[in-house]
C-alpha cells in the first residue's frame, strides 16, 4: 500500500525557513505546552527540533518564552477545558514578551475550536494542524520576518502525507518514540482521532530501521514504537507489523522494544511468534480493552467481544507465559447498565493487569457516540469509576509486592523529580525504581535488589 510522503523540496524548503530565522541572531526562547498522548509528545519533540535549529532555547515558563506552542489534545472534554484556561493566562504577558502564541495538535483540527479561537481568542497568531507540523518554520518566517498582521490558520482537512528529515529534539538520550504511522481507520464511536489525525498513513520500514539504527549509535538503548494502531502498519504489500518488529530486533545497540497502542481485532499469531522469540521486545502488553461488556464493545464499534478478549489473551499467554498486560477502560459508556459495568469487572480480575488506565467517558463533538441514547448520570459514572478504581488498587499492590525482594534489571533513566540525589529508572515491567547511586550509572543497565514498594513506585538498592 503506498503512502503519500511529503516531497524533498517541500522539506528542504522548511530547512531554509530555519536558516533564515536562525540569521535574525535574536536571543529568544520558546515553551512547549503538551497535552495528551506519546503521538502528540513525539510531535513535540519534532517543534522543538525545529525550534532550537531555528536558534531558540527552551524557556522554564511561560513568563520567559517569545513563542508558546499549545500542542493540544482532543480525547477528552478537559484536556479542552485546560488548554484554554492556560490561553487566557498568557493575555497579560503576551505584550510584555512580544510573544507568539501557535495553537496546533488534535483540537486544531475540530471546526468548533476553530470557531472559539476566532471569536474569543484574539491572542491567538498561528494556527496549525496535525498534517503540517513540518510547515512551522514557514508559518513563523511569515510572522517574524514579512510581518503578516492578519492571523495565520493553517489546518488541513485532508489525510496528510509522511514527512521526513525534520529536526528533532529527544527528551532522553537513553529512550525514544519513533513514529511508525498515522491516523486511524476504526472509527470507535466514542473517538474522534480518525476526524482529527486522518487514514491511516505507514512510514517506510527503511526510514524507521534507519532513525532507529542513528538513536542507536547516539546510545539509545529503548525505543517505543507509536501508532493509533500498530498492528495495523502496512507500508506495502507483504510487509506488515511482525516483519517490522523482526527487523528492528535485529538493530544492535538497541536493548528494548516497545509499542503503543495495538489494537486487540488486529494483534495476529505472527507479532506474537515474533515477541516470544525476541530478547528485547517487552512482555509488557498494553491491550486496550474499553469495556467487559459484548453489547457495549459492539456499540463502541471495537470489533471484538468479551470472549475474543479473553482468548486472545489466553494465546499471549499460552506462547508468551511471562507476558504481562496493561490495558484502557472507558466507564460510563452510553448504555452502560449495571450488569455491563459488572462484566467489565470480571475481565479486570480475570486479566490481573499490571496497570489500568480508567477514563469516565465524556462527550466528544462529532463522534457517533455524542447522538446515542441513554447516556448515563454523572453520578453514575463517577461512582462506578471508584469501584473499578478501588478494584485496580488492591491489584497493584499485590502485584507491587511480589517485586520485594527480587533482583530487577534497571535502566537508569536520570534523577528522580522529586529528589536530586535519587536516581530512578524502569524494570523490564515498567515499574519505576528509586534508588542511591552515581550519576555516571545515567543510561547505563544496572542490577538493583527491590527492598521495598510504595503504591506507585519501587524502591532499590544496586546489587
Amino acid at each position: 500500500m503506498a503512502v503519500a510522503t511529503v516531497p524533498e523540496d517541500e522539506i528542504k524548503k522548511q530547512l531554509e525557513y530555519i536558516d533564515k530565522i536562525k540569521a535574525l541572531g535574536q536571543n529568544r526562547k520558546y515553551f512547549i505546552v503538551t497535552l495528551g498522548c506519546k503521538l502528540n509528545e513525539a510531535d513535540s519533540e519534532s517543534m522543538a527540533g525545529m525550534l532550537e535549529k531555528m536558534g531558540y532555547a527552551p524557556a522554564d515558563s511561560f513568563n520567559d518564552a517569545n513563542i508558546v506552542i499549545f500542542n493540544t489534545c482532543s480525547i477528552r472534554e478537559n484536556a479542552e477545558e485546560k488548554v484554554f484556561g492556560k490561553l487566557g493566562e498568557l493575555k497579560n504577558i503576551k505584550a510584555q514578551n512580544n510573544m507568539i502564541i501557535c495553537f496546533a495538535g488534535c483540537m486544531s483540527q475540530e471546526p468548533h475550536v476553530i470557531d472559539k479561537i476566532k471569536k474569543s481568542y484574539q491572542l491567538v497568531d498561528i494556527v496549525f494542524g496535525t498534517h503540517n507540523i513540518y510547515k512551522l518554520p514557514e508559518l513563523l518566517y511569515r510572522k517574524i520576518v514579512q510581518n503578516e498582521e492578519k492571523r495565520i490558520i493553517d489546518v488541513w482537512d485532508i489525510d496528510g502525507e509522511i514527512y521526513e528529515g525534520i529536526p528533532v529534539k529527544r527528551e532522553s538520550k537513553t529512550q525514544a518514540s519513533v513514529i511508525i504511522m498515522n491516523g486511524c481507520n476504526n472509527f470507535c464511536s466514542y473517538c474522534i482521532v480518525p476526524y482529527v489525525r486522518g487514514r491511516e498513513r505507514s512510514r517506510a520500514p527503511e526510514d524507521i530501521i534507519h532513525e532507529i539504527k542513528e538513536l542507536a549509535k547516539d546510545g539509545c538503548k529503548e525505543i517505543l514504537l507509536l501508532g493509533q494502531n500498530v498492528n495495523s502498519y502496512n507500508p506495502r504489500e507483504g510487509y506488515n507489523f511482525a516483519n517490522l518488529l523482526s527487523d528492528i530486533d535485529k538493530i544492535e545497540g538497541i536493548n528494548t522494544i516497545k509499542f503503543t497502542s495495538p489494537h486487540p481485532k488486529d494483534f495476529k499469531d505472527d507479532v506474537i511468534d515474533v515477541i516470544s522469540k525476541s530478547n528485547k521486545i517487552s512482555r509488557v502488553i498494553h491491550l486496550p480493552l474499553q469495556s467487559g461488556s459484548t453489547k457495549i464493545l459492539k456499540d463502541m464499534n471495537r470489533g471484538y467481544s468479551k470472549e475474543e478478549y479473553l482468548s486472545l489473551a489466553k494465546r499471549i499467554k499460552e506462547k508468551i507465559p511471562d507476558a504481562l498486560f496493561t490495558t484502557d477502560i472507558i466507564v460510563g459508556f452510553p448504555g452502560e447498565t449495571e450488569e455491563d459495568f459488572e462484566d467489565t469487572l470480571d475481565v479486570v480480575r480475570q486479566m490481573d493487569y499490571e496497570q489500568v488506565f480508567m477514563f469516565i467517558y465524556s462527550v466528544r463533538k462529532g463522534t457517533r457516540a455524542e447522538k446515542m441514547p441513554n447516556h448515563i448520570p454523572e453520578e453514575i459514572k463517577s461512582e462506578r469509576f471508584n469501584r473499578l478504581k478501588t478494584l485496580c488498587d488492591g491489584m497493584t499492590e499485590i502485584s507491587m509486592n511480589k517485586y520485594v525482594g527480587t533482583i530487577q534489571k534497571v535502566l537508569v533513566e536520570g534523577e528522580s523529580k522529586t529528589n536530586k540525589e535519587v536516581l530512578t529508572g524502569r524494570t523490564p515491567s515498567n515499574k519505576i525504581v528509586n534508588f542511591e547511586g552515581p550519576k555516571d550509572l545515567i543510561g547505563k543497565e544496572i542490577e538493583v535488589k527491590i527492598v521495598s514498594q510504595h503504591v506507585w513506585f519501587l524502591k532499590g538498592e544496586i546489587v
